[in-house]
């Protein structure tokens, strides 16, 4: 069988290699790794684990540096991704995803778990990521984003309502219903149960009791 193309083609690679965080995220890794595994002295020098940068949860990775790599790292990754594992553009990641909060947080959380697999001993954890943790974000991504971002960002539809949602107003009243709820856990006040009852007046809309 002959090749139909004669023309001689530069050589390239059948797969390519996942992209490796930079130096400051590694640092990260290892200060959780040695958090979760280290010695008792080495624990002691890390200090308290709540302030330690995790990757997979960029509101976490507070340092500008690292965090530059942090973006740099998905930036690469979800180049990879495409190029990689997509075939159809339906299953392909937007180019507008860091405008996609909801895309944001789930890349970072795939790109771990692909890292992690990758250096795993066994061909087991790649096998999860493959069967479960890529096509379950997919079918989230194209549930979330429909036919939205295709040819070019659109915003948020979602937006005006929530505007809406953390307007002051709606937000005491909110608030409100949340202290209707707290009144019902009271213990009673054993002198007030003596006294008379007292009438008061309650707004049937907001549920607000009036004097």
């Amino acid at each position: 069988m002959t090749d139909p193309d004669p023309r001689p083609r530069t050589p390239s690679p059948l797969v390519l290699d996942f992209p490796e965080p930079g130096r400051r995220l590694e640092h990260a890794y290892r200060e959780l790794h040695l958090a979760q595994h280290g010695t008792a002295e080495q624990k002691a020098v890390i200090g308290p684990f709540e302030g330690l940068p995790r990757p997979w949860d960029p509101a976490t990775v507070k340092e500008p540096r690292q965090r530059r790599e942090l973006w740099a790292w998905l930036e690469e990754f979800v180049s990879w991704l495409n190029h990689e594992h997509t075939w159809d553009v339906g299953g392909m990641i937007p180019l507008c995803w860091p405008l996609h909060p909801h895309l944001v947080h789930e890349i970072a959380v795939l790109a771990d778990q692909r890292r992690r697999a990758g250096k795993a001993l066994t061909s087991d954890a790649l096998e999860e990521w493959n069967r479960y943790a890529l096509p379950a974000f997919v079918d989230r991504m194209k549930l979330r984003l429909k036919s939205h971002c295709e040819e070019r960002h659109q915003e948020w539809p979602g937006r005006a309502r929530h505007t809406r949602h953390v307007s002051d107003e709606q937000r005491h009243r909110r608030e409100r219903l949340y202290l209707q709820d707290e009144a019902t856990r009271r213990q009673p006040d054993p002198e007030s149960a003596t006294a008379a009852p007292r009438l008061t007046l309650v707004d049937r809309e907001t549920g607000e009791v009036q004097d």
